[in-house]
């Protein structure tokens, strides 16, 4: 019964996924459309943005289905990685689109535009209306993925931007400031470099194998070596097989050369690992006084 529940839950994700995306692309062409329609550069900024959105939503969708499919002899730890790849795509292009933005708005520094302040504001409003509602399509499955997460944290940066866009049009309609287009265009990219950076990181260091962030190799090994029976642990390997699991293998001297406690004592190890510190796949190999590896 469970796994049809969470097969459900899936393709109900899966529907809200597909979803955002179709609004987010119909809400990128009218963005652009009144883009140029009204010269205005800030809207087609956020237009750019959007598109990024749908985009990045689309390959966590696939992402997500090539995730699901079961171990098999030529990826024996699964598919769930596929997510990871996708949200380095994902986040690489979102760098490409804050840079080229930030060249765009330098270049009309230089050569301003006349801007059609009711069209900025409208379509701004509209903009809005449609992040708020991705974000709202997105939130309850940004909390356990990377690659959601990043879709929903862009979809409120694009409702903050949207905001952004219609203070610069009002501007443009009561005082003239064409200048706050450009200066929104700046702050947006800004956002979006911000945004890009800071998850980087994250996404190589799972990709690199990194040991997860929340976990310290001394303190698992200090834990191990407390247990009774244990004399000491060397040759540890902490790493993030995705975002929610985690794997880990060491050498274990044990106190007893006795078979059947050594054994119960694995698995005591194993249980402790998984309980203390989320690691849920553990490789432990034991070694005696007479093959203790040198470190």
């Amino acid at each position: 019964m469970g796994h049809k529940h969470d097969h459900g839950a899936e393709k109900m994700g899966d529907g809200k996924l597909i979803t955002a995306v179709g609004v987010n692309m119909l809400l990128t062409v009218a963005q652009v459309i009144g883009g140029i329609f009204s010269g205005s550069l800030s809207l087609i900024a956020d237009a750019l943005h959007n598109l990024s959105d749908a985009a990045s939503l689309g390959i966590a969708l696939f992402a997500r289905k090539i995730g699901r499919k079961p171990a098999d002899e030529h990826k024996t730890f699964g598919y769930k990685r596929a997510e990871i790849i996708a949200a380095l795509i994902n986040l690489t292009t979102l760098v490409i689109v804050g840079l080229y933005l930030i060249y765009e708005a330098l270049w009309r520094f230089t050569k301003p535009e006349e801007i059609e302040g009711w069209t900025v504001v409208i379509v701004a409003g509209i903009a809005l209306a449609v992040d708020i509602i991705t974000a709202i399509l997105t939130y309850t499955m940004s909390k356990n993925s990377m690659n959601i997460k990043a879709a929903f944290l862009h979809n409120v940066s694009d409702a903050l931007a949207s905001v952004g866009v219609i203070i610069a049009g009002t501007c443009i309609l009561v005082y003239r400031w064409y200048w706050t287009d450009t200066l929104l265009t700046l702050l947006i990219a800004g956002y979006v470099l911000w945004q890009g950076f800071t998850m980087l990181p994250k996404t190589i260091h799972i990709l690199m194998e990194g040991t997860p962030e929340h976990l310290s190799i001394q303190e698992v090994i200090t834990a191990m070596e407390a247990i009774d029976g244990v004399k000491n642990v060397h040759h540890v390997h902490i790493w993030q097989l995705d975002e929610q699991h985690n794997a880990l293998e060491a050498h274990v001297v044990p106190s007893d050369n006795n078979p059947i406690k050594n054994e119960k004592l694995k698995t005591f190890l194993k249980t402790m690992l998984s309980e203390e510190f989320d690691v849920g796949h553990s490789t432990l190999e034991f070694e005696f006084n007479n093959n203790y590896c040198d470190q």
